[in-house]
């Protein structure tokens, strides 16, 4: 393989290097972020020697090139470009600058709750499995090392205001010490814990903006939304300060006036207004799940490979987040691994079904990609490009969603799923592998029947 030529080729075909904004490589693929997606010509891309296969994802061109061969023919690229190499986080950021402001938005909810996502998969991964022991062992519950295991099982969840406002400080820029203070504020334990409202004997109140109005001292356990907000305000108040207070005092008045007017605002506007909101939001997304039939489920299950295909899939972070932190177990993570399961079912009967060995290569690791929750790969690279595959991974999504509708299948943390999201729904596992069998086995089947190879058309 001649390394130069295959960069020349992709460059020519890409527009030439006045239309690359950004490159970068990871260990398959060539990422690049160019300025004219109409002087893109992926037909071209896609026929050049040692390519073997291109999609777009995250605003990105992704050209799947090969472990071992990508980093060379990319050495070549930035060298014919005349451009630096880049990181992926500074191609993810210069395609991210290229994005509509609500997909922007979008990303920064996913940038927000990413991060923590381990910390959620820790604990929800504890809680799933002490439920699972205790009911095949219900005197566990009695045992000193269970109960020490559980009062820090679900910990991530008890103060998980701070830990969004720590990850969000640091991505609105500001200081993260700072932001996991807002949170604290936030659930501080002389506010009424949300979670104990309903049981409470009296709310205490507290009169705000110079007798305006009341507010009540309840806390914000089970929200997102309002320490997003509050986190954001903070840190544009923050760099404010830092411009125009002298810095013989800005260690002092910065951090002081941060805080007191974030806190204030937190709890007597933002706090209400928003988690308000947000309460009814998350209300109306569980109401959607729970229609009778499993159909709310099947709907959801129908419309997710779509959003990621728009890359508006970051919102449902945010959204799962609320729901295990508001009860403790997220009914949307098995629709996502039934949709993700499906597309990567088309993905693989497609690759059985093709006579191109080009295609078919690429199919196969995009399917397997699918089946552990990357869904871009096959989605991009296979299904949506031959559209079929694709209609058929939505079908069956749909189907493995009505399945688990039916069966009330949940999960106790997000972030996982297809073949690992059995390590979080151990307390309902035969349940959630018929519901992704079934999306597997319809998606599969779908593509099978409906899918014919450019070589079949042709002597049909």
């Amino acid at each position: 393989m001649d390394y130069r030529k295959t960069a020349l080729d992709i460059l020519s075909a890409v527009g030439g290097k006045e239309n690359i904004v950004s490159a970068a490589h990871c260990a398959t693929r060539l990422r690049l972020v160019i300025g004219d997606n109409a002087r893109c010509d992926k037909t071209a891309v896609e026929n050049v020697e040692g390519v073997k296969g291109v999609f777009e994802a995250a605003g990105q061109l992704q050209i799947i090139i090969g472990t071992g061969t990508v980093n060379k023919v990319y050495d070549e690229f930035v060298a014919a470009a005349g451009i630096a190499a880049a990181s992926k986080e500074e191609v993810k950021q210069a395609a991210a600058a290229k994005a509509p402001w609500y997909k922007r938005a979008i990303k920064t909810l996913g940038d927000v709750f990413v991060p923590i996502i381990p910390a959620i998969v820790a604990s929800g991964l504890l809680m799933g499995l002490l439920e699972g022991f205790a009911n095949v062992f219900p005197g566990l519950t009695d045992n000193g090392t269970y109960t020490i295991i559980h009062l820090f099982s679900n910990a991530a969840f008890v103060f998980l205001p701070i830990l969004i406002g720590t990850s969000a400080a640091k991505v609105f820029g500001g200081n993260i010490y700072l932001g996991a203070v807002i949170g604290m504020i936030m659930i501080h334990t002389d506010l009424v814990n949300a979670w104990n409202v309903a049981t409470a004997e009296s709310i205490p109140t507290a009169s705000v903006w110079f007798g305006l109005y009341d507010v009540e001292l309840v806390g914000y356990q089970g929200h997102v939304i309002p320490v997003i907000i509050a986190v954001w305000l903070m840190c544009a108040l923050e760099k404010r300060l830092h411009k125009i207070v002298p810095e013989m005092i800005d260690l002092f008045v910065t951090p002081l006036v941060s805080v007191l007017v974030t806190g204030y605002l937190t709890l007597t506007v933002i706090g209400p207004v928003f988690g308000t909101v947000e309460n009814y939001v998350l209300a109306a997304v569980q109401a959607l799940i729970a229609l009778p039939f499993g159909l709310g489920s099947a709907l959801c299950g129908a419309i997710y490979a779509p959003t990621v295909v728009a890359g508006v899939h970051h919102m449902y972070n945010a959204l799962e987040a609320g729901m295990l932190s508001a009860t403790g177990f997220d009914t949307w993570m098995p629709i996502a691994s039934c949709a993700n399961v499906a597309q990567g079912a088309a993905a693989l009967a497609f690759a059985l079904r093709t006579r191109d060995a080009k295609l078919k290569n690429m199919a196969l690791p995009a399917s397997l990609s699918a089946f552990l929750g990357i869904t871009e790969p096959a989605i991009f690279g296979v299904n949506l490009r031959f559209f079929k595959p694709f209609a058929a991974g939505i079908l069956g999504g749909c189907a493995g969603a009505l399945v688990a509708g039916w069966l009330h299948v949940s999960s106790t943390a997000y972030g996982i799923t297809g073949v690992f999201g059995i390590l979080i729904t151990t307390h309902n596992l035969p349940q959630y592998l018929i519901s992704i069998a079934v999306a597997f086995a319809v998606a599969f089947l779908a593509t099978v029947l409906i899918y014919r190879d450019a070589k079949e058309e042709a002597h049909a």
